[in-house]
């Protein structure tokens, strides 16, 4: 079975997720809920399909950048579609100004892509309330916007996000505008938008409306002369009004926030109550530091699966030497990765750039040596010092300067049956830095 090598690197893209409605794709997908602490997208879509179906439901859902949450959420989008829901699914990172976000921003994006998706549908409905809105907001603005008499809401949202996406001032001005109307907006699109959507799509046999949010972790966490971060108050000042949505919602949020002193607030505010879940690393090495096998042996597979993705998962161990010299490169890959899902495709797409496979240990010890450098860089004294925390303890508070941990993949996050711990990214345990420290502490 000989490698093909462009479909190779293509599948090993890191910054392009998996399409679980696509069979092309889903050949590449590897279930990790077995060594991932539960079946987390399983519970996602369980509170939807069986618990709630009738009833809107309002789910968090986070983790590390890149540990594989998009593609989950894909993998809940075509499951809840064989079940009969009609899902809109975006990422907010292409609707939204991530660095510069209120919550009047976050409905009028979902109030487009609902909208869009139901007009490409034939559903076609025009909320009087934004029809006068958006009159008015061009008033406000005196910039001309061109929305045309017949122009579907979707459309009117996206020229308008369009033109404030362009000017920070007019994002602004125009903020300032519909702030003190978030009540009435949120109103007009349960009331004009999602209720009568649901019926409409009832009446064509779907079972409801599913809308799901991705990449909303991503906004900045950055300070506001509140002393508020934007996370805080966007997920949890504002909570109740993100939740208050009249359709099925999972949001995808900071992974710092659960850290947070106020997550207990968060879990009530937009979680109604229930806590974010969360989906953290592969383990690839036990708490005690050995290696963890059935981890290994999963992210073997995710590997292989995309070389030879037609080939059944028994026998894609006997064409390692397709790929890699031996097995013990692979697993050096592996296991340096940390269990990263994205860390691990970015190593293997960095070999390929150097070589054509079989990889050599030569190459896979220059790709590594990069890494390390470059995740290392941007590390200071006082870092470093919160890194050797947590290898001490196995655990982050909840401190802002933690933030900065996680969000800069310095430290994994892990489960087991014992709940959750932490460790450093295997790549920096490589530093001459790290190294020393631990010498230094080891006697």
């Amino acid at each position: 079975m000989p490698l093909d090598l462009e479909k190779f690197y293509q599948a090993c893209n890191p910054s392009r997720p998996l399409m679980m409605g696509n069979n092309s794709d889903r050949r590449y997908y590897i279930d990790f809920a077995s060594v991932r602490g539960g079946k987390i997208i399983e519970a996602l879509l369980r509170t939807i399909t069986r618990i709630s179906p009738n009833s809107p439901t309002c789910q968090l859902f986070t983790g590390h950048l890149g540990c594989g949450k998009s593609t989950e959420l894909l993998r809940l989008k075509a499951e809840l579609e064989e079940a009969q829901f009609h899902v809109v699914y975006f990422e907010s990172t292409h609707v939204l100004e991530m660095a510069d976000v209120d919550v009047t921003d976050i409905l009028l994006a979902i109030a487009g892509q609902v909208s869009e998706s139901l007009e490409a549908m034939k559903i076609r409905l025009k909320p009087n309330y934004f029809t006068k809105l958006f009159s008015e907001v061009m008033d406000f603005l005196q910039t001309p916007i061109d929305l045309g008499v017949e122009a579907e809401l979707s459309v009117g949202i996206a020229k308008i996000t369009a033109k404030t996406k362009e000017s920070p001032q007019l994002r602004r001005r125009l903020r300032d505008y519909l702030e003190p109307r978030t009540q009435g907006i949120l109103q007009s699109i349960n009331q004009e938008l999602l209720e009568r959507a649901d019926k409409e799509l009832k009446a064509k046999g779907k079972k409801g409306l599913v809308v799901i949010v991705d990449n909303l972790d991503r906004v900045a966490i950055r300070p506001l002369p509140s002393g508020r971060s934007l996370p805080e108050y966007l997920f949890i000042d504002r909570g109740e009004q993100l939740r208050k949505l009249h359709c099925h919602v999972v949001y995808t949020i900071p992974l710092a926030l659960t850290f947070s002193n106020d997550s207990a607030e968060l879990q009530h505010r937009l979680g109604g109550g229930v806590a974010p879940k969360v989906l953290p690393m592969i383990p690839v090495r036990l708490r005690s530091g050995e290696i963890f096998q059935q981890g290994l042996d999963l992210m073997r597979q995710m590997v292989l699966a995309r070389a030879f993705p037609d080939i059944q998962p028994s026998d894609r161990l006997s064409l390692i030497t397709e790929v890699f010299d031996n097995l013990e490169t692979l697993d050096r890959l592996c296991l340096i990765s940390g269990g990263h899902v994205r860390d691990l495709l970015g190593l293997l797409f960095d070999c390929l750039r150097e070589q054509d496979p079989p990889f050599e240990k030569a190459c896979v010890e220059l790709v590594i040596q990069r890494q390390r450098d470059y995740r290392a860089n941007p590390i200071d004294s006082q870092e470093w010092e919160l890194i050797f925390q947590v290898v001490k303890q196995q655990r982050v508070r909840g401190d802002i300067e933690y933030h900065t941990l996680l969000r800069s993949l310095f430290v994994f996050e892990y489960r087991d049956h014992q709940g959750v711990w932490f460790a450093v990214n295997p790549v920096l345990a490589e530093t001459p830095k790290f190294k020393s420290w631990l010498k230094d502490n080891s006697q």
